[in-house]
């Protein structure tokens, strides 16, 4: 079982995600930083395309970017049905093409850390930087080291639910502030009969001070990190961690 197969009940999975949060964020740092009204905005890791969709039916005109071609074909269903207008692309953010004046690009759901190599971190905000408009923002979250190094690491989570249950077991990779999910799901079909699926997922993290350094190595001002949906800046214990940063 593959990250592309799970896009038809990945939203099951995701209800309690907060994407009401995410949208909040996302509008409130274009009106403090001056881009209020029909801001263009690129949603990259899309997945399912939920924010993109609330973020355009907030008016804003949003393209979405992901790399499973099964999720941006939920997403596209998704969109269709709400007859909602959002462009949806199959690009790796490490390397985004023929994409330009955006006034804001956004990576949420800790999408930036399933990069386990530094250069393509950087290569993601170098892409990033070029298709903002003089400044545009790129606003993103990633987990925390503390969240990797002590939430994730040997635990264990577990739900059972009906139509969908699952058993979710982390592990610490080789290298620093890393995991790897290791899920089991089984999903009731239409016969009653409950199919085991498998996926494997790795993670990693870096330090703020790293972050910083990347952006400000691609050409961004960093104006803002933040934590768990507050003002307040990170403490050791924070455990998803927000940038706000423009060309």
């Amino acid at each position: 079982m593959t990250y592309e197969s799970s896009a038809y009940w990945y939203d099951t999975l995701m209800e309690e995600a907060p994407y009401d949060a995410w949208q909040s964020f996302v509008q409130y740092k274009l009106q403090q930083y001056g881009r209020r009204g029909a801001a263009r905005i690129l949603d990259i890791g899309c997945g399912t395309g939920e924010l993109a969709i609330r973020l355009a039916k907030a008016g804003f005109a949003v393209t979405g970017v992901d790399l499973s071609e099964n999720m941006l074909a939920v997403a596209q269903a998704k969109a269709e049905a709400q007859q909602v207008t959002v462009e949806f692309f199959q690009q790796n953010m490490t390397d985004l093409q023929g994409f330009s004046d955006f006034d804001c690009a956004t990576i949420f759901c800790d999408s930036l850390n399933y990069l386990l190599e530094e250069r393509e971190v950087q290569q993601t905000f170098s892409c990033i930087y070029k298709l903002l408009r003089k400044d545009g923002l790129l606003l993103f979250d990633v987990h925390s080291p503390y969240k990797m190094d002590c939430v994730f690491r040997d635990a264990l989570f577990t739900s059972n639910d009906e139509e969908i249950s699952y058993i979710w077991s982390c592990y610490p990779l080789s290298f620093s502030h890393s995991v790897e999910h290791e899920l089991t799901f089984f999903v009731r079909g239409g016969d009653g009969k409950y199919e085991r699926y498998d996926e494997f997922h790795q993670q990693r993290t870096y330090e703020v001070t790293q972050y910083q350094q990347w952006l400000m190595e691609a050409g961004f001002t960093v104006l803002e990190i933040t934590a768990d949906f507050t003002d307040e800046a990170p403490t050791e214990t924070s455990e998803r961690i927000f940038f706000v940063a423009q060309k």
